[in-house]
């Protein structure tokens, strides 16, 4: 039995509206004694109590107590719920009195639009799983508070820049904007997405990240360019890469997939510093789509990541669309799917990238849907967590004592010394 009101995405037993008094709910008695002849219905919205089945394991709720149609005390909610099930709460409210009969007196009182219970039935019986459900708010609250007090390495660098590569539809501007709708709190879409066939992003877009609470930019910015195409003439132009790696693309560049940028072009950044380069970048790839890559691809795959890898810049996978993203998160949210399907698009990817199954993460992006899922969250704030020390590993590796500018040249005369394909 499970005991909440849901604000949000929030699971919460009470609810206090904002800039409402901290005073005790107290129900009007016509308005309790209209509502009990009505049937009793939830106050959840259909996407809140989805999100609540998911939170729960796809389990099915019973409503069984209502603090506006029923009697709203403590005893009344104890004889419409008792011999139902063990009670998990995630915001507990103790009457005044019980405070007093408890000597716990310096609780704050909230205010609350509704109390209800209910009864769940097909919740998974497994060791772990109820400290998971209800600690899942608290672990996504600290990745959050973890990603707000970051600095790149050192102070190097202001900002870190994260570029995302991938093909078509992968889920590249859907990163962006999911990474941007955890830090706002609700669901945006800032950055337009593309289908499974042409790619919508024709600009290189640098997106800033702005947290929610109080509107400041954060140390990171996300990369988004167009769509690589197995097609030669099609897609993002192979001779782009490393001009983007070396910071000399400026934001909002339209590309040209016959036509790459060069230093003739008006917006070109001629003299790109350390805080202008890439410092990690992400291969994001639908992880749906693994198995069918085609030979083209793979070998467009491998030449990008021989431009990134003598560019010095460190690399990580991010693979989207993952369904069965409840059981990628174990006990400590972090391990990934065991199952042989997931393990052998792993085996892939890193034998076609050379990239540890450590940096190879997994997402699933926020999509067609408007409400927020903490499971997702925990997922999107983890991959961004690996890639920023991803880039904190590039920032250390560089020779003590450099500056900013003198990196930034170091960097780009290695960049220099690649063919062009």
């Amino acid at each position: 039995m499970i005991s909440a009101e849901l604000s949000a995405s929030r699971v919460w037993l009470l609810h206090k509206p904002d800039g409402a008094a901290c005073t005790p709910f107290k129900p009007d008695p016509a308005f309790t004694n209209r509502y009990r002849t009505m049937a009793v219905t939830t106050r959840m919205t259909w996407n809140e109590e989805k999100i609540l089945q998911k939170l729960l394991g796809n389990v099915s709720l019973s409503l069984l107590f209502k603090s506006s149609v029923h009697e709203c005390s403590v005893a009344d909610m104890i004889n419409k719920c008792n011999h139902q099930g063990s009670t998990i709460t995630s915001t507990v409210f103790i009457d005044h009195s019980l405070r007093i009969a408890l000597g716990i007196q310096h609780i704050i009182s909230s205010n609350y639009l509704e109390c209800e219970v209910f009864r769940v039935e097909g919740i998974q019986d497994v060791k772990g799983y109820i400290w998971r459900i209800t600690g899942v708010a608290q672990y996504r609250n600290g990745l959050l508070a973890e990603l707000r007090a970051y600095k790149p390495y050192a102070d190097l660098v202001s900002e870190i820049n994260i570029l995302l590569l991938g093909p078509v539809g992968s889920g590249k501007s859907s990163f962006f904007n999911s990474v941007k709708s955890v830090f706002r709190g609700h669901v945006t879409r800032q950055a337009a997405v593309g289908s499974d066939v042409t790619s919508i992003t024709e600009l290189y877009r640098i997106y800033s990240i702005k947290d929610g609470n109080d509107g400041k930019s954060l140390p990171f910015m996300l990369c988004d360019t167009m769509g690589l195409d197995e097609k030669e003439g099609v897609g993002l132009h192979m001779d782009d890469i490393p001009q983007i790696l070396k910071g000399c693309v400026p934001d909002r560049y339209h590309f040209r997939p016959q036509q790459p940028i060069t230093s003739r072009h008006p917006t070109f950044i001629t003299s790109p510093s350390l805080k202008d380069r890439i410092h990690c970048v992400a291969y994001v790839l639908d992880i749906n789509c693994i198995n069918s890559l085609s030979s083209e691809m793979v070998e467009k795959f491998k030449q990008v990541h021989k431009i990134v890898l003598n560019c010095g810049i460190q690399q990580v996978a991010l693979l989207t669309k993952v369904k069965n993203y409840h059981g990628v998160l174990q006990k400590d949210f972090l391990n990934m799917n065991n199952s042989m399907t997931s393990q052998s698009q792993i085996m892939k990817i890193q034998k076609m990238l050379k990239i540890p199954i450590s940096k190879i993460l997994m997402v699933e992006n926020y999509a067609p849907e408007w409400e927020q899922d903490p499971l997702k969250d925990i997922l999107i704030l983890s991959a961004l967590r690996q890639m920023l020390r991803a880039a904190d590993d590039y920032l250390e590796d560089l020779p003590l004592g450099v500056t900013d500018e003198v990196a930034g040249m170091s960097q780009l005369d290695m960049c220099d010394q690649l063919p062009c394909f």
